[in-house]
């Protein structure tokens, strides 16, 4: 679930996306609130005149609190939807550790790799040349929005499933950042399953 929110740009309008998704969708609005669906699943809200319903800091792609949540389940009920959210507020960026590495059944330069992120262990298609197994590395966990408004999703590389991404320090828009290709290889110190970012 992701909230993006920028009164400068577009107005007092919250957009709640929480099923990143694209195509033909349906619109029902009630009071101040849109509910958007597709193919009968409810896949976001606008929330009109949002500074009155919610506190929202920032402009962009804002970070979800059990606050905002609760805020704006009050004022989705409040217009008559009886739709509850239910969202994971647990770190998006987290360290992970690259456990095995394997050659792609089907691309040359894809590897795919099984990545301890502390609670689970994920499989994740990777194509940076310097991934290797024994790394602790940045994971965007699906769910996670990139610097550049990309949402990561579970996807298929290839016909290999991939469940998130391992980032370099350009992806991550860190200062910098080196410009040829490859991850952002972490020292010991972090640990598995930290979050990277706040």
């Amino acid at each position: 679930m992701n909230l993006f929110y920028n009164p400068q740009g577009v107005g007092d309008v919250a957009f709640l996306q929480i099923e990143p998704t694209d195509g033909a969708f349906e619109y029902n609005k009630q009071n101040d609130v849109v509910e958007i669906t597709k193919e009968g699943q409810v896949v976001g809200y606008n929330v009109f005149d949002a500074s009155k319903k919610v506190n929202i800091e920032g402009n962009g792609h804002i970070k979800l609190t059990s606050e905002i949540i609760n805020a704006l389940q009050q004022a989705i009920s409040d217009a008559g939807f009886n739709y509850q959210l239910d969202t994971d507020l647990s770190p998006k960026f987290v360290v992970g550790y690259v456990e095995t590495k394997e050659k792609h059944p089907d691309a040359d330069k894809l590897s795919v790799l099984n990545v301890n992120v502390g609670n689970d262990t994920l499989q994740i298609v990777c194509g940076a040349p310097n991934v290797e197994a024994g790394q602790k590395v940045v994971v965007a966990k699906v769910g996670a929005v990139m610097p550049s408004g990309m949402v990561i999703k579970d996807a298929e590389l290839r016909g290999v499933a991939s469940s998130g991404m391992i980032c370099s320090m350009k992806e991550l828009n860190l200062p910098n950042a080196p410009q040829e290709k490859g991850i952002m290889v972490l020292s010991d110190d972090y640990e598995i399953g930290q979050a990277f970012f706040d």
